[in-house]
């Protein structure tokens, strides 16, 4: 889980540089909004490597390094992994319940629409649903109707442009991309990419009804002075497209910006050149061909489903543990060391290949941990992409006696 959300956030990081550097002053607001949510969206499924590119060239065993195993005179003393069970369970407790408390935060935000509708009278203007509150807000819209104080309406003090920009908003859908959005920030509340994105999908959104109500009435200039008529209010609607949301400079050059064709085509080719390039190297296995690290192994990436001992990985550390004796000489000596083993879980989920990569303290330290590894059960076997494969475990196990 971990290697995933370091992938995906990394994407996210490299599509939003992008983003600001190519196209965010870019007149291409449709193809902006495709990108930033296409950017989200690829962020997400690419790191579960649903298919890989380096399956078509080779079918390499894949390796996964276990964490390592104390063992002390006879018992193994699971200190790291008691340590990260505490951890996962703790930081698990938390993650629900700010979780919880953004998806109640939702819900009653989505709901106050529903009561604002309900107590509120509806009219339909050119076929477009109104919803006059007794709130003293500016127009805004969500999902399906537009809510306009009742007052300035029936004063005539609700100009056509306001209503068109909210139209426009509508008609575009925008108010998915905002849902979609929201939803991601509840599951992923840690990560704050989630919340720039947003704010320039809300952004862009702006400079679409900006441009479907100029096209409409072709008047830029009074449309402009409008918007900063309306800057100086600060009210706004969680969820809702909001007539003054960043009111800015830059919102209003973009209504003026003259349009390249041939930039435009140049930045669209660099986006997908980066797209391709980022689904290959994110798509694509490393195979066991690379460099050791410290302790001599290969680190290769996941499988889709990885082995699973009976019982879990942490009952496997205490079936090592349990069943491990330790050497006499080791004892009588009083030596520590390492022992570095390697094996590989077949399609059955049997263990085979069992071997000593390195044994730091030898008197027959690794042949006993390979003779409990001989012992375990059956795992349930790792599949990728559907399909049952071996995989090579590398287990570390440090042999501590008594001072």
């Amino acid at each position: 889980m971990i290697t995933y959300l370091l992938k995906s956030g990394l994407l996210l990081v490299v599509f939003y540089i992008v983003y600001k550097m190519l196209l965010e002053n870019e007149k291409m607001f449709r193809f902006n909004r495709v990108y930033l949510l296409g950017s989200i969206v690829f962020s997400l499924i690419i790191p579960l490597q649903l298919f890989s590119i380096g399956a078509f060239f080779s079918t390499p065993i894949k390796t996964i390094q276990l964490d390592e195993i104390m063992i002390v005179t006879d018992k193994a003393v699971l200190y790291k992994i008691n340590y990260s069970e505490i951890l996962k369970y703790f930081l698990s407790v938390i993650y629900i319940l700010i979780t919880a408390i953004l998806i109640v935060r939702l819900i009653r935000n989505i709901y106050s629409f529903a009561i604002r509708k309900k107590r509120s009278k509806v009219e339909f203007v050119k076929g477009q649903k109104i919803v006059l509150t007794k709130e003293r807000v500016l127009p805004h819209s969500f999902w399906n109707a537009i809510f306009i104080n009742q007052e300035d309406f029936k004063n005539g003090k609700i100009p056509p442009e306001l209503i068109a920009h909210e139209k426009a908003h509508l008609e575009q859908r925008h108010t998915l991309d905002i849902l979609f959005v929201e939803v991601l920030q509840i599951v992923f509340w840690f990560n704050p990419l989630f919340a720039l994105f947003e704010k320039e999908i809300k952004l862009n959104h702006e400079f679409l009804a900006d441009e479907a109500v100029n096209k409409q009435f072709g008047e830029i200039k009074s449309y402009q002075n409008l918007l900063l008529d309306f800057a100086s209010h600060k009210s706004t609607v969680s969820l809702a497209s909001n007539i003054n949301y960043l009111i800015t400079k830059k919102r209003l050059l973009m209504m003026t910006k003259e349009e390249s064709p041939i930039k435009m085509m140049l930045k669209v080719f660099s986006v997908s050149i980066v797209f391709v390039v980022l689904l290959f190297v994110f798509s694509t296995e490393t195979i066991a061909q690379e460099t050791p690290n410290n302790n001599g192994f290969m680190k290769v990436t996941d499988v889709s489903v990885k082995p699973e001992f009976p019982g879990g990985i942490v009952e496997f550390y205490k079936f090592v543990g349990q069943n491990y004796k330790m050497p006499a000489e080791v004892t009588k000596q009083k030596l520590n060391g390492k022992v570095y083993l390697q094996f590989i879980i077949e399609t059955d989920g049997s263990l085979t290949d069992i071997e000593i990569l390195r044994d730091k303290l030898g008197y027959g330290s690794g042949e006993e941990a390979v003779r409990v590894l001989k012992l375990s059960p059956k795992w349930i076997p790792a599949s990728d992409n559907g399909k049952p494969v071996r995989v090579m475990y590398s287990l570390p196990i440090t042999i501590q006696s008594e001072k």
